[in-house]
């Protein structure tokens, strides 16, 4: 079926067509899900977030959520490592207020850019008929670097809502004791983030309906693992892995400066999520129960992949044009800066993942064929703290 629509489109007007390649993307997402449970654990929320667009244009969204609370009469210290890790939080606590706020940004100047100007290839791109002349490649780049900052903001606050059902349904004591400092970390990055975009960048973008339909698919889930795999390892730890990539290649310092405090939380929630997950993974799940949980990931990576096409830019700057949505699919996947921080998204994910036992010789052919595999033996979270990766960081950039 997909085949003849293809076909047939391209003889299509062109408003028909870019509603056609809409659908055939949100299609090619179901359709792809080869486990039936991940599918049906998915499809609400795929429907609320690629065919009804539920974060697009309204100011507040309902999602329903279902998950148990579990309370720990006990009290006391049930896992030493996530106490410690408990105590290094505490510790860093850090005032978004007191960030150099009074800098001076320009996101149109070339010689402080917030992102590099190859994210996207604008030779390549005038091949596909994108010319941009005067200011607008500066123009272009921050409209980018504003889309990668609004998807950073979205996936915090969605990381608030999730550490907040996770503290509550998370089983052990020392893992509510986290989560509470988690909570207050990820309601600080919302807080800068939006202060950033609102005060220095000056423009922000609704959520990306990918992003909508993971952040949705993991708060409803009832299951407290299902909540920790989907924020902790693969939102968080992706995450992780794109604020590396921003922190590397600005040149603006407020940026660079915000970026440095909020990587060193993210190491350590993602940390958190290994610690939480390792023993459940290993020793409290069948064998099918842990192969949902793989596939589980997977589709999410896909997901979280297929996220950074930055749709959003493209309706902006040229929906009506003769520039199709498949010609920015192809400049976005082709530009070299693009492609460096996908491969540096990945790079935070992919070992948390075998870490905790979540790839098996069973789903590894996958990744390889998604071209994920050459993370395969990368550092975990408990092998890579925030301070490491950043002075890897600033190493990599001289």
């Amino acid at each position: 079926m997909l085949q003849v629509v293809e076909q047939m489109r391209h003889h299509l007007p062109l408003k028909v067509q870019e509603r056609l390649d809409r659908w055939m993307e949100t299609a090619g997402i179901f359709t792809g899900m080869q486990n039936p449970k991940v599918l049906g654990s998915m499809a609400s929320s795929a429907v609320r977030g690629l065919v009804l667009r539920s974060g697009k244009h309204q100011h507040q969204t309902l999602m329903p959520c279902s998950h148990e609370a579990l309370f720990n009469w006990d009290y006391g210290h049930d896992h030493p490592e996530m106490l410690r890790l408990y105590e290094r939080a505490k510790e860093a606590q850090w005032n978004g207020s007191n960030l150099p706020w009074q800098t001076s940004v320009d996101p149109l100047n070339p010689e402080r850019i917030l992102v590099p100007l190859d994210l996207l290839d604008l030779d390549y791109a005038r091949g596909l008929g994108i010319i941009l002349k005067g200011d607008e490649p500066m123009r272009m780049v921050h409209s980018m670097a504003s889309w990668l900052l609004s998807q950073f903001l979205h996936g915090e606050q969605g990381a608030l809502m999730a550490s907040a059902q996770v503290t509550e349904a998370v089983p052990f004591m020392d893992g509510k004791y986290y989560g509470a400092t988690q909570v207050m970390d990820e309601a600080r990055h919302v807080e800068v983030f939006y202060r950033y975009l609102r005060e220095k960048a000056g423009k922000m973008y609704q959520i990306n309906d990918n992003l909508f339909v993971i952040i949705d698919a993991l708060i409803s889930d009832s299951r407290w693992d299902i909540k920790f795999l989907g924020m902790q390892i693969m939102v968080e730890g992706l995450a992780l892995g794109a604020f590396g990539f921003m922190y590397q290649s600005t040149q603006e310092p407020l940026l660079k400066e915000l970026l440095k405090y909020v990587i060193q939380d993210e190491a350590r929630h993602v940390h958190y999520g290994v610690l939480a997950l390792q023993h459940h993974v290993h020793n409290e799940l069948s064998e099918a129960e842990r192969a949902e949980r793989e596939d589980w990931a997977f589709e999410v990576a896909l997901l979280m992949r297929n996220r950074f096409l930055a749709y959003e830019v493209y309706e902006e700057w040229f929906a009506g044009t003769r520039v199709t949505r498949a010609n920015w699919r192809d400049l976005v996947t082709r530009s070299p800066g693009m492609h460096r921080f996908r491969k540096i998204m990945f790079t935070r994910l992919v070992p948390n993942l075998r870490e905790i036992g979540l790839l098996s010789e069973r789903i590894r052919p996958a990744y390889v064929q998604a071209g994920l595999g050459l993370f395969f033996n990368g550092k975990s979270a408990t092998e890579l703290s925030g301070e490491q990766m950043l002075r890897e960081l600033d190493q990599q950039a001289i």
